[in-house]
């Protein structure tokens, strides 16, 4: 038998089915969210305060993204054309809500707006990722902000 026939006579393993993290496809201790009733781990726990991790998938939907503020603001309708979402963000955090990893569901169309630059050497700043510090309208990126810092001492 060549080595193809082979390949095409070993059987299937069934997936098991049931309920999946829609967002790491995990398939143990899953809750479902308050804000778009979608299955995600129930890992909250895992979190260690100030450590900035984003190891929880619950902790990630429902800190960094629009559903779950639409949800936790009381708001009517759909989070994706809800007007009362789109006012309290610069129009990059808001895009950075509704489109990063953290959504079952994305953002359509979101808006273009200018990157934000540090206001000292120039560098982009993506503000739903990168470390950077702020005062007013001026942004700094993490170099230039501790470079500040040392000049103040």
């Amino acid at each position: 038998m060549s080595p193809k026939k082979k390949k095409a006579k070993r059987k299937r393993v069934a997936r098991k089915t049931g309920p999946r993290c829609g967002l790491c496809g995990k398939t143990k201790n899953l809750t479902k969210t308050e804000c778009c009733d979608m299955w995600i781990c129930d890992d909250e726990h895992n979190y260690v305060m100030f450590s900035y991790d984003r190891n929880s998938c619950s902790r990630n939907h429902r800190r960094y993204t629009l559903c779950a503020y639409h949800y936790n603001e009381g708001h009517d309708g759909n989070w994706k054309d809800c007007i009362k979402c789109r006012e309290p963000f610069e129009t990059e955090m808001y895009v950075w809500y509704g489109t990063n990893e953290y959504n079952f569901e994305k953002l359509p169309n979101p808006p273009d707006y200018e990157p934000t630059k540090c206001s000292d050497c120039g560098k982009v700043i993506d503000l739903g990722e990168d470390g950077y510090s702020t005062r007013g309208d001026d942004y700094w990126c993490d170099r230039c902000s501790a470079k500040r810092m040392q000049e103040k001492r």
